[in-house]
């Protein structure tokens, strides 16, 4: 039974006739313009690599296309040779970026094909030839040329016209697939920079339409040779990029920094490229671009690690702790987004401005070309996870075990229209948030009018956005005698499990200007009571670990809460964000265990987690 405080209305209560992939018929009241619009909920996934990404197809993806990847999360069944079946995804999505890496975008695919810009080249008749008739092609990752200089062959070969002609196949596929009102598509791809192992990745999302796209190549990291003034690792480089482009074209981006956990405090660090103190004109231009995070995906949660918030219990959730190459990498602040928010404010209260103000975002990063994020029927990060019986622990270590990685994750975002257009302003207002794939629907506002009434209305929304701002939004100036408040509801996944509790966790700077964070429970299911820690009890576990089979005998459905802050001192700059929190469900490594027959510890991952969604900020200024 619900906490009878958090009851949520039932006019928000998701329609049974929604169909797969809507936005579960919650639909309320935003401002825009200063006139009344509707929003709706809608999911997909801004992280998503086909056979066009070098490394993909270096791993077994030889097949699945940028359009198939589309139609895929479209809903409609597409060929996966790598099984030699058909697959189909349950709940289709509403939008889809392909991100593809820019660095030797397609460039095994026109090898395969025998592309004519190739064929002109020695080298490109070289590698052709390797690939030609039915010969095994590993993809370009794992070839060595006669002379074992695999990266002269490369800039021998990848010229600025056949990089130009991968690009126009990935506009030609999104262009296709982009249904105004029904399927979003972006142009979009991964600038995949990395220093020693460490990750500065991040996946560029434009409004363009396919003319503008047309008209720019994407920007690259370089990884294997540069070709001068569309190459660099530097983040600072493509900024300036972005900026020129977007002179020159009229298109909007948005880079969105991902695996920050992989990076060895890189991502969010204190100083800029050159190692020189961030400035405000630093701060400025990264917050100009890089207005969102991916907090969780495939290689782990970016939100905050155990060692970095120790009285934190939903912490160790889907953690890696190893860098890209594999090497371990120790705790380090500027890995971790809560870590990264307390660090903007400290650098904001030195200099001004706050180069760490982002939203937050979910993703999969999978290289099969499909956003798979079902535990039960989850496809693996790579196309060698196909193969179960694969996934069993290996003599020899390799970098990513298909059990070391999450089913995960996937956007939410609320706007008024599945529409390009629509989508992107909303992820420009940062109104998004991400989760682990699971399909919680979740609404924050923030104000200071609030109160436990507004909790209980009709349409929650309506009340939020007339008495304050939405998640991404900021707050200042706090009237005498008020605390900031948060009007939160949550409804849980239609096909999903049932909601544990809901969380807020706060960051703030004291009187000294040191960063401190809080986690608070505000909303729970059940009857528990707090301890005298404030820490709600365990939910309990229904997950029988031997048929994986789960009951929502447990928990709530849906959540709403309106929660002050009891601990708010006008004078201290703070950010809230909340986290929803399911019910135990069983892993997809106990689905695999189950299958193959074998105990669950062997895959040395737990059985069950929770699975959760995490809000945009909302930001408090004195």
């Amino acid at each position: 039974m619900s906490n009878p405080a958090n009851q949520f209305p039932a006019s928000v209560i998701a329609s049974k006739r929604c169909r797969p992939g809507c936005a579960i018929g919650i639909v309320s009241a935003a401002l825009s313009g200063g006139a009344i619009a509707q929003t709706q909920l809608f999911w997909g996934d801004l992280h998503l690599h086909t056979n066009y990404s070098l490394d993909a197809y270096g791993v077994g993806n030889t097949s699945v296309t940028p359009d198939m990847a589309y139609r895929f999360a479209r809903g409609i069944p597409i060929y996966y040779k790598v099984l030699d079946t058909k697959v189909q995804i349950d709940r289709p999505l509403d939008f889809l970026a392909v991100t593809d890496h820019s660095d030797n975008l397609g460039i095994d695919v026109q090898i395969k094909s025998s592309d004519p810009l190739l064929q002109a080249t020695e080298r490109g008749r070289e590698m052709i030839a390797a690939a030609g008739g039915d010969k095994p092609w590993p993809g370009l990752m794992r070839f060595q040329p006669a002379d074992g200089n695999r990266n002269d062959m490369l800039k021998a070969v990848t010229t600025l016209k056949l990089r130009q002609s991968a690009w126009q196949q990935e506009i030609a596929a999104a262009d296709k697939n982009n249904i105004p009102g029904k399927f979003t598509t972006f142009f979009a791809w991964e600038w995949t920079a990395m220093i020693d192992g460490k990750n500065l990745h991040r996946n560029v999302i434009s409004n363009a339409t396919a003319e503008q796209a047309g008209k720019f190549y994407p920007y690259s990291a370089g990884q294997f040779f540069s070709l001068g003034n569309i190459d660099s690792n530097r983040p600072e480089s493509l900024w300036a990029y972005l900026d020129t482009t977007s002179k020159k074209t009229g298109v909007d981006f948005i880079a969105i920094p991902h695996n920050s956990n992989l990076s060895a405090g890189l991502m969010f660090d204190i100083v800029d490229s050159d190692g020189h103190t961030i400035d405000a004109q630093y701060a400025r231009e990264r917050m100009r671009w890089e207005s969102l995070v991916e907090i969780t995906q495939t290689k782990g949660t970016s939100e905050i690690l155990p060692e970095l918030a120790p009285t934190d219990e939903f912490a160790e959730f889907e953690i890696r702790r190893k860098l890209l190459i594999g090497t371990p990498t120790p705790p380090n602040p500027g890995d971790y987004v809560r870590t990264a928010l307390l660090r903007g404010m400290t650098i904001k209260a030195g200099i001004g401005v706050n180069p760490y103000k982002f939203g937050f975002v979910g993703a999969t990063d999978n290289h099969i070309g499909m956003s798979s994020v079902e535990e039960n029927n989850f496809h693996g990060k790579i196309a060698l996870d196909a193969k179960l019986s694969d996934h069993l622990p290996k003599e020899k270590p390799v970098i990513f075990p298909a059990w070391e990685m999450s089913a995960s994750g996937l956007t939410g975002v609320w706007a008024e229209k599945n529409t390009r257009e629509s989508l992107f302003a909303a992820m420009k207002r940062k109104e998004v948030y991400g989760t682990t794939g699971t399909r919680i629907a979740l609404r924050v506002f923030g104000g200071y009018a609030f109160d436990a009434n507004d909790a209980r209305a009709n349409d929650i929304a309506a009340v939020g956005y007339k008495k304050g701002v939405p998640m991404g939004s900021d707050l200042t100036a706090a009237p005498a005698g008020k605390a900031p408040a948060l009007l939160i509801y949550a409804v849980k996944d239609p096909a999903g499990a049932n909601l544990d509790r809901v969380q807020v966790i706060k960051g703030w700077l004291d009187s000294k200007n040191a960063p401190q964070q809080k986690v608070y429970d505000v909303a729970w299911s059940g009857n528990r009571k707090p301890g005298a820690d404030g820490k709600v009890p365990a939910v309990g576990n229904t997950v029988d670990i031997n048929t994986a089979i789960y009951t929502n005998d447990i928990g709530t459905p849906q959540l709403a809460v309106a929660w002050t802050d009891p601990d708010f001192k006008p004078d201290q700059s703070a950010f809230y964000y909340v986290r929803a929190i399911e019910i135990p469900t069983p892993r997809h490594s106990l689905f695999d265990a189950i299958a193959l027959g074998i105990d669950v510890s062997v895959t040395r991952q737990p059985a069950t987690l929770q699975e959760r969604a995490y809000s945009s900020p909302i930001w408090y200024t004195p």
